[in-house]
């Protein structure tokens, strides 16, 4: 009964939207980074379904639009990065230089890090793109011999944590830039952390959004060519 009850749109919807809007309100009144409200509706929903038994095919059954809306949503960055385009310009070499690094640091730290705990291969090429968005860190996780589900899982953690101290890292070591914050945003927590630097202001967003297709760009890029050289 109550699998075929998530099944259906509108309550799924409703539940999820819901949940958002009240782990929303409960940071706004808050101010904890702690209690971002994606972090909190990821935990509730979580512990709704596990507690309810409700199975995985139907929640996504039920979500469905929620996961449609991913694409219109990330194409919708697009707006801001028309705004700041002039900026962008200005520092071009400046992002991509940062990008390529972060990139190749994000990637060479995780490897080194897994291997010295003792992680096999395969756990390994799971976590080389944990810093790009899921679509494109699925489809690099399957060609070099990764888990995707475990990559999916993997990447969301990661963006949420970075959502959730990003912030809170930089206040502390004295990031000011905006154009340095939303690099850093996107390029190590892309969607959550994009989501995040909206909030800091327009500039940080727009270069936070740009980040995250670069950063894609860069890691399909920089795995193929690092697992040559790492061994």
């Amino acid at each position: 009964m109550i699998n075929t009850l998530f099944t259906i749109q509108p309550f799924t919807l409703a539940f999820v939207i819901g949940t958002y809007l009240a782990a929303l309100w409960l940071y706004r009144r808050t101010k904890l980074n702690l209690l971002h409200p994606v972090f909190t509706s990821i935990l509730v929903v979580i512990g709704v379904l596990l507690l309810l038994n409700v199975e995985y095919a139907a929640f996504e059954q039920g979500s469905f639009l929620i996961d449609f809306m991913l694409g219109p949503s990330v194409v919708a960055l697009g707006f801001g990065l028309y705004e700041q385009v002039h900026l962008i310009r200005k520092n071009l070499l400046s992002i991509l230089t940062a990008i390529s690094i972060g990139s190749i640091v994000g990637i060479v730290s995780v490897v080194f890090i897994a291997r010295w705990m003792g992680a096999d291969e395969t756990v390994v090429a799971s976590l080389e793109p944990k810093s790009v968005t899921t679509p494109i860190a699925i489809g690099i996780s399957a060609r070099f011999g990764g888990l995707p589900p475990l990559t999916a899982v993997i990447v969301v953690v990661t963006g949420v944590f970075g959502a959730v101290v990003g912030p809170f890292v930089m206040d502390k070591t004295g990031i000011t830039s905006k154009i340095a914050r939303g690099l850093a945003m996107g390029s190590s927590s892309h969607g959550a952390g994009t989501a995040r630097a909206i909030e800091m202001g327009a500039v940080q967003g727009a270069i936070s959004g740009l980040s995250i297709g670069l950063m894609g760009v860069a890691t399909a890029i920089m795995v193929p060519l690092l697992r040559l050289i790492i061994k």
